[in-house]
């Protein structure tokens, strides 16, 4: 039974994560989470998951030296998936400093801490040999790579290199703002606080592989949506906005484009990387789902005022009329610092080496996305009241592994 050490598994993907590979793995694994249970996470996303006798929660910092050895030397962790990481951008105009010590440091001392406790000695030719059957995976992100030109207005349908189509098929749902992709390949050049300090921690990753022979591996995603996302980001703070009537803000005129991936979609991607994926290497792991952001908040407002419409009994959650729920909610904004116009990512690397794609359309996925957010409340309103704090003051008082 392999052990894995997951970082921020209390916040967005950590515990989706968290939960696809539990599931996944029917008790074959144990789970140590360590989380600083900062704004952004929140353990009523992994009550359930906390509660079973295969996974430890930690309450700590990843920067913490002391905390974090101790954790590999308690748990004979095998495998390392850092999602922690502070990840607003918006944030990081406001406090760089902060995103610097978390995402810099904290990967830095992670590192440190998995190559002393795998380090086993060295080989005949003096190379550093570790414990079998180890990985440290950082979660990256597309914004390392800084911005693309939007070529088109309107999106254009994507075609895909006969390579990737036997991969995916001959999916008609592709499409494109633009000729160009992040690949593996593209130079870094991050244009804010937040993705500056991803790109450093990137290199400190790569750096204890190519000088210490460290196991590792990058994986860098598209925007992800879906359950447990924390309402300061897009889709649930519109979500959010247009259920209690206000004004939903969009940044410039809301052309600039992202690729959305299906946060169940990347967990999948996350898990074959760390089982299958190539030593040192970086994969990227887009959507196929390029979307304009004024066209995200439209479809958004479409769905929920649909589901309204067609499903009486979501009315209750309304805090303003049905027919207020229109376009005129949409309130455009100031457009802020160092905004990328274009995020597109090339998963053809991914596909072709382990087989992987997005599944989810994006049509699907934000259907889901919609209903999850109208359907959990209650989490919702934890989350933006927090709530959540005492829920831990609770927990953390009753259940010694915590």
């Amino acid at each position: 039974m392999k052990t894995y050490l997951v970082t921020g598994a209390a916040g967005f993907i950590g515990s989706n994560y968290v939960k696809y590979m539990l599931k996944k793995y029917h008790g074959q694994a144990q789970v140590v989470i360590l989380d600083a249970l900062t704004y952004a996470g929140n353990l009523l996303s992994i009550k359930d998951e906390i509660a079973l006798p295969n996974v430890v929660f930690v309450k700590g910092d990843i920067g913490d030296y002391e905390a974090v050895s101790k954790i590999f030397k308690d748990h004979d962790i095998d495998y390392v998936v850092n999602f922690a990481a502070e990840s607003h951008v918006d944030r990081s105009i406001t406090n760089p400093r902060l995103f610097l010590e978390t995402n810099i440091l904290g990967t830095q001392n992670m590192l440190q801490c998995a190559r002393e406790a795998w380090y086993r000695g060295k080989d005949a030719q003096g190379k550093n040999i570790y414990k079998e059957n180890t990985r440290f995976l950082q979660i990256s992100t597309d914004e390392v790579y800084g911005s693309l030109a939007k070529d088109y207005d309107e999106p254009q349908p994507l075609h895909v290199s006969q390579e990737l189509k036997k991969v995916i098929g001959n999916r008609h749902d592709l499409k494109t703002y633009g000729k160009q992709f992040f690949t593996e390949e593209t130079p870094l050049s991050p244009r804010s606080p937040y993705s500056a300090a991803k790109t450093s921690a990137d290199l400190i990753v790569k750096a204890y592989h190519d000088t210490y022979g460290l196991p590792v591996n990058i994986t860098r995603c598209s925007n992800n949506y879906g359950p447990y996302h924390f309402p300061e980001k897009l889709i649930p703070l519109i979500i959010k906005n247009i259920l209690e009537g206000k004004k939903l803000p969009v940044y410039g005129k809301g052309l600039n484009v992202r690729d959305w991936l299906y946060v169940e979609d990347h967990c999948k991607a996350i898990d074959l990387v760390l089982h299958n994926g190539r030593d040192g290497e970086i994969y990227n792991i887009g959507g196929f789902n390029e979307e304009s952001n004024i066209n995200i908040v439209k479809k958004v407002i479409a769905i929920i005022a649909r589901i309204m419409r067609e499903e009486p009994q979501y009315q209750r959650l309304l805090k303003c009329p049905l027919e207020t729920i229109d376009e005129s909610l949409i309130e455009y904004v100031a457009d802020r610092p160092g905004h990328d116009m274009r995020y597109a990512m090339d998963p053809t690397k991914i596909a072709t080496q382990l087989g992987w794609y997005p599944e989810t359309t994006f049509a699907i996925g934000i259907e889901k996305t919609v209903r999850w957010n109208l359907d959990n409340q209650d989490w919702v309103k934890s989350v933006t009241s927090g709530d959540y704090q005492s829920y831990y003051e609770q927990m953390y008082g009753n259940r010694q592994k915590i």
